[in-house]
């Protein structure tokens, strides 16, 4: 079953988002974009473009970062970053739907006195999405097909000479893992299980 615009306003009721208890010195925000696609909802990504200084250069990710203090908020932050970073304005030409669950975030296997919460926003704009220096790409992928099983896989990462597994989303040569899975996962687990929907069929 195609995942509706009432499935994502019931997924982000479920519960109030959580907020990470330990101490941390900075936080961030980024935004997680949804918009209506040829064949149904889609959800957008960039990568990164590659940069030394950089803990996630390359990498998948969700438009954000680091609050400022301009910034009246959290919400204002993955506006604001997004705009700089990709063009979209979502103060004027989206929805804010909700936020989810605020995430320590780990660089290189270790933890950082950073937490990062995502905002969940619907975008009615026109214009396509304008990279700047620090995006690479940008990707409008299927939600229907990343809640499903079919895009899981594994991902090989290099760690102080040793091969390690984690777990991803791939599709073709975009591999979503590490602190962006895990954000996706916490919109995921919203949802109803899809495979309990499909056997449940229509009401």
């Amino acid at each position: 079953m195609a995942v509706t615009w009432d499935d994502v306003d019931g997924a982000l009721a479920t519960r109030a988002p959580g907020r990470v208890d330990a101490p941390v010195d900075t936080r961030a925000a980024v935004a997680v974009v949804l918009r209506e696609g040829p064949a149904g909802i889609e959800i957008l990504f960039i990568r990164r473009a590659e940069d030394p200084r950089d803990p996630w250069s390359g990498q998948m990710a969700f438009p954000g970062g680091r609050q400022e203090p301009e910034d009246a908020e959290l919400l204002h932050t993955a506006v604001r970053e997004t705009k700089e970073e990709i063009g979209l304005d979502l103060g004027a030409e989206a929805d804010y739907l909700g936020a989810l669950d605020e995430m320590q975030a780990m660089a290189r296997m270790l933890p950082l006195s950073l937490a990062i919460q995502p905002f969940v926003f619907r975008w009615r704009g026109a214009a396509p999405p304008e990279p700047g220096h620090e995006v690479r790409s940008v990707h409008w992928l299927s939600l229907d097909e990343l809640l499903g099983g079919a895009r899981r896989s594994t991902f090989e990462y290099r760690h102080e000479g040793a091969a390690l597994e984690f777990p991803c989303l791939r599709v073709e040569d975009v591999v979503i893992w590490g602190l962006t899975y895990r954000m996706f996962l916490g919109f995921q687990e919203r949802f109803a299980p899809r495979e309990a929907v499909a056997q449940a069929g229509p009401r």
